[in-house]
């Protein structure tokens, strides 16, 4: 298939640049093969069935952007990608010129860290002094909200761009399908014996990066890592056996568990992940799936194309421009029935 096939028009207005003043007071778009429904997110449980489990991304958002200079006082800014261990990360890196190993690189709050070597598209970076890289850039570091959103993070930001169950420090971009969720919500689902179980899978800035070739065949993912306790196993098993459905909050939750099961059981419960998912794939855990609504050319719409199937993804985007649906991270969800 070709990118162009999964490109659509999307008016301004409908990017969502903030959140929904109250938490889960956005819309929701049922889609069952043809059949589409418009209603609230609010409305989830009527969509649900005692013995179902829901899979939530815990995975929680660092202040990942950090802005500074090089010795020569060229302006750069670094986007950690991954945090490697104390002291070491990979980042993506913006300047006039690209810094060479040994380059020291100067941050705002005074600190300092060297480029130590690249690593394809991205550099590995030592800091220099005690404190360890994730308490950096909770002191001098912005939260990297998503480039089609404007205005610069503030504290409403650090509060919404965050879901309420984060709890493993690591992503760089907001598992946005679970911002709808609030705890009370979660409270009524497990009251009505909906069972929730967790995985991490530490979003990188590759989910935002273009596909940059005609034929999809040819891109190549970035690598992620995730991991899914072994608790979470055992439920989505039980699930199984006792004909209940697995349903994936967010893609990211949806590829961690397909990544782990391609020989055909859930096994491989920690790793690093490039499964892009196209149409034509075959699902071997995720029953229905939870989602926002994406970008154009993305592979996150490819990986919907797959789920529901290419005419019913076109159809429901066309239903969602039309009926003014909110886009994007800070958006409107979906919750997709896969296709059989």
């Amino acid at each position: 298939m070709q990118i162009a096939d999964f490109d659509y028009h999307l008016p301004d207005q409908l990017i969502a640049q903030f959140p929904p003043e109250v938490r889960g007071a956005s819309r929701l778009l049922h889609i069952d093969g043809e059949q589409r429904q418009d209603t609230l997110f609010s409305c989830l449980p009527d969509f649900l069935r005692a013995g179902d489990v829901l899979v939530f991304n815990d995975t929680k958002v660092i202040k990942a952007r950090l802005f500074g200079e090089k010795a020569s006082g060229g302006k750069i800014e670094a986007l950690i990608e991954r945090v490697l261990d104390e002291h070491s990360a990979l980042a993506h890196v913006k300047a006039s010129k690209a810094p060479k190993a040994g380059t020291i690189l100067h941050f705002q709050g005074g600190f300092t860290a060297e480029m130590v070597e690249r690593q394809g598209d991205l550099f590995k970076l030592r800091f220099d002094g005690e404190a360890s890289v994730f308490e950096i850039l909770e002191q001098s570091g912005l939260l990297p909200l998503p480039p089609y959103i404007t205005h610069v993070p503030d504290d409403e930001d650090a509060k919404r761009y965050q879901t309420v169950y984060a709890r493993d420090p690591g992503a760089v971009a907001a598992p946005t399908a679970g911002l709808h969720f609030t705890d009370a919500q979660l409270d009524d689902l497990r009251a009505n014996g909906v069972q929730t179980a967790f995985l991490t899978l530490h979003v990188g800035a590759g989910t935002f990066m273009p596909v940059r070739v005609d034929d999809i065949a040819e891109h190549t993912m970035h690598f992620e890592r995730y991991s899914i306790p072994q608790a979470t196993k055992d439920a989505i098993l039980a699930a199984k056996a006792n004909g209940g459905r697995v349903i994936a909050v967010g893609t990211t939750s949806l590829r961690a568990l397909e990544a782990a099961s391609q020989n055909g059981v859930l096994a491989e419960l920690t790793g690093d992940t490039n499964i892009f998912i196209t149409p034509g794939f075959e699902f071997k855990v995720v029953d229905r799936l939870i989602t926002n609504f994406h970008l154009p050319k993305s592979t996150l719409l490819m990986l919907v194309a797959a789920f529901i199937g290419f005419d019913t993804m076109r159809a429901a985007y066309e239903h969602a421009v039309k009926n003014e649906y909110r886009f994007f991270s800070y958006g409107d969800a979906m919750l997709l029935e896969k296709n059989h």
